[in-house]
């Protein structure tokens, strides 16, 4: 994957209710934490693809959530984590972040009674 995710451009198709834009972030979302958990997506990618500057604006701006604030904000540090620490721990606190980012997908899901 080349070109970045461009939530501006993915979400407001969603019939403009801010309930399923915010359904379709936190399942895009979960797509993302698990190509990372499974490694065919790295840290570095996913900022440069999904956790980037102008996908932030567009939740902080346009789905106005605390709860996905929280996901970017964690997904955006996830590089950092590598930059930081020793590798065994980074490794180890880069496992707690995408528990995280599944908790924080999830719970969006349920407050907003979009889990099938």
């Amino acid at each position: 994957m080349s070109n970045p995710i461009d939530l501006s451009e993915l979400l407001p198709s969603a019939n403009g209710r801010v309930r399923r834009r915010l359904g379709l972030f936190a399942h895009l979302t979960l797509g993302v934490t698990e190509c990372l958990a499974n490694g065919t997506l790295g840290s570095a990618e996913a900022t440069r693809l999904f956790f980037n500057a102008p996908n932030c604006l567009y939740v902080r701006k346009k789905l106005r959530d605390k709860i996905a604030d929280q996901i970017m904000s964690h997904g955006v540090q996830l590089q950092d984590l590598f930059e930081a620490l020793p590798e065994q721990e980074a490794q180890k606190e880069f496992q707690r972040e995408l528990e995280t980012l599944r908790s924080l997908c999830l719970r969006i899901l349920d407050q907003h009674q979009l889990v099938a």
